[in-house]
């Protein structure tokens, strides 16, 4: 980048809330509940779009409007100052939304987090439930 600072802020704006399968698309989510991923975070997202090869910043203090109590989003770079795309593969917002929720469940952060509750069984329930009537 020629020892130049890039100005993030004409960048695209990444919230994780876009790919939360646990969000409705009134709550901000932007992709199909099929396609997106399980709580993703901005550091999941930014190393997605490192291995996208596409250029991206973590704004950690910034909030989405609609959910201000999940802090952070990412920008990204899809297209460089004189027009042309970062990433060919990689045309539009919605693409790279959909790539990206194609990624975070597979990243290495996040089996490790996936494995720890998973040994952890419930073995059976404390109370037992009784069928029938109420007496009155």
């Amino acid at each position: 980048m020629n020892g130049e600072v890039p100005n993030i802020k004409k960048w695209v704006v990444f919230y994780p809330v876009y790919i939360n399968s646990k969000k409705t698309v009134a709550e901000g989510r932007r992709i199909s509940l099929a396609k997106a991923c399980e709580n993703p975070t901005c550091v999941e997202i930014a190393d997605c779009c490192n291995h996208l090869k596409v250029p991206n910043a973590i704004e950690i203090d910034k909030a989405y409007p609609r959910d201000f109590m999940q802090r952070g989003r990412v920008r990204i770079q899809l297209k460089k100052e004189d027009g042309t795309l970062c990433n060919p593969a990689i045309p539009s917002r919605k693409q790279l939304m959909l790539q990206v929720a194609e990624l975070v469940p597979r990243h290495p952060g996040r089996t490790k987090k996936q494995e720890a509750p998973s040994t952890s069984s419930t073995t059976g329930s404390s109370k037992s439930a009784k069928g029938g009537r109420k007496k009155r």
